[in-house]
């Protein structure tokens, strides 16, 4: 894939999956029941144990779902990824080094921003999107008054994105939202049900 169709996978399904394990075999578990229940845009955090062993196994046994790596904080890290098959990269902060290094294996990058200042310079490192975070130190509010100086920035709130809150983030214009816990410790009727308000708030059915 072609960073443009990685993105337009994010920006299609609206709701990355945020995979934290013990151990590489839980997270590619994780991953595999995520992408099984209609979630199939999942990052496994590189904090997790054996990272890259579960992002290598989850994407040859789910080759159509967009399997990420996530905490990444190096472009060490960058490269292993890219080698163990991730298609982007998320990182809690701003690195110049990963996002060239990501680009030049093809992966979509996403850094992470708290601010508009922090917004501006990651889109002109060449950001495919920025990760607002933690989402839980801002709003929907915000999100959206921000949006109306930066209508070009593709911003994916993370960190404190729940079942609850989901579709109001998007409903204010985020093109996507980073969601831990509400997937992974949820049924498939949870997961299918967040997906599905997702899915209501792009089409303008959610507030």
């Amino acid at each position: 894939m072609y960073r443009w169709q990685i993105m337009q996978a994010v920006a299609r399904r609206g709701v990355v999956g945020i995979v934290r394990a013990p151990d590489a075999r839980t997270a590619e578990e994780s991953v595999l029941r995520l992408v099984d229940r209609g979630a199939d845009v999942v990052e496994v955090s590189l904090t997790t144990p054996g990272a890259l062993e579960a992002i290598s196994r989850a994407a040859a046994a789910r080759p159509d779902a967009v399997i990420g790596a996530g905490t990444v904080l190096d472009p060490e890290s960058a490269r292993l990824a890219a080698l163990a098959g991730a298609r982007f990269l998320v990182s809690p902060s701003l690195s110049p080094s990963v996002l060239a290094c990501g680009h030049r294996y093809g992966l979509a990058v996403i850094p992470g921003v708290g601010s508009a200042t922090e917004i501006v310079n990651a889109l002109e490192a060449g950001a495919d999107a920025v990760k607002l975070f933690p989402a839980r130190s801002s709003s929907p509010a915000a999100l959206r008054d921000l949006l109306q100086a930066l209508p070009q920035a593709p911003v994916v709130p993370t960190g404190g994105v729940d079942a609850v809150n989901a579709a109001t983030w998007i409903a204010a214009g985020a093109v996507a939202v980073g969601v831990g816990t509400a997937l992974t410790a949820g049924d498939a009727d949870a997961v299918r049900g967040l997906l599905d308000a997702v899915a209501a708030a792009r089409a303008g059915g959610s507030e």
